[in-house]
């Protein structure tokens, strides 16, 4: 594959480190020094982008790669608010995209993990869930789209489960989410079930971004080839 990076932060090298060892080429980079150089020229020349910048950036960044039909990855977080809109741009237009708020193998049997456990504790009562994530203190947004995603999770199920009791909602409405930011930490995700008797913990820690970068390199060489909006669950179906 012919790859554009898009933000060459320590994201965009570890990105091109994998991209290299498995035999991949980078054939456009783009950082806030060039910005200007992310048009249709450029894009028709790679097959797929990897885009990792900042929620400022990411949204007009996924909209032009897609315009101009360029399969796209993106990994920013901190601007799921309008991913909606890209997504339908994306269809209407024919392209192809994936966002994921952690490229992470081991993030995403986390994810899994959560959605199974959330649907148990819907069965028993006297639980309390919290969510406490750690990053580096480069990190700018908080909580980070990864909190998000498993407690969007336990909402939908907590929900779920009172639409069918048709009982109000209002005590699903929040889920505690702690932020803490810490050193060069890359990434530390805890779900904690507590009650007076005993606790249950779901815990995944990142030891580094190479992780990151290999899942979303592995969901480039998904998309390069389909079209469609698709979910990092595709890549494990």
């Amino acid at each position: 594959m012919r790859v554009a990076i898009i933000g060459y932060g320590k994201m965009g090298h570890e990105i091109e480190q994998v991209l290299l060892e498995r035999g991949h080429s980078v054939a456009l980079i783009i950082d806030q020094d060039n910005a200007h150089d992310l048009r249709a020229e450029k894009l028709a020349e790679v097959d797929v982008a990897i885009e990792f910048t900042t929620p400022a950036t990411a949204y007009t960044n996924v909209r032009t790669c897609i315009e101009c039909g360029t399969p796209v990855v993106s990994g920013t977080t901190g601007w799921h608010d309008r991913l909606a809109e890209l997504q339908a741009l994306c269809r209407e237009r024919s392209s192809s995209m994936i966002w994921s708020s952690n490229y992470s193998l081991g993030v995403n049997i986390t994810f899994r993990l959560n959605r199974y456990l959330a649907e148990l504790m819907n069965r028993f009562e006297g639980y309390n869930v919290a969510i406490e994530e750690i990053h580096h203190t480069q990190k700018k947004d908080a909580p980070s789209g990864t909190a998000i995603s498993l407690a969007n999770d336990i909402l939908e199920r907590v929900e779920r489960k009172q639409r069918w009791l048709n009982e109000p909602t209002e005590e699903a409405d929040a889920i505690e989410i702690t932020s803490l930011r810490e050193g060069m930490v890359p990434g530390t995700h805890t779900v904690t079930y507590t009650s007076p008797d005993d606790e249950i913990v779901i815990k995944h820690t990142l030891f580094s971004r190479r992780a990151l970068a290999l899942g979303a390199v592995v969901a480039a060489e998904f998309v390069a080839t389909r079209k469609g909006v698709f979910t990092i669950d595709d890549l494990f179906n």
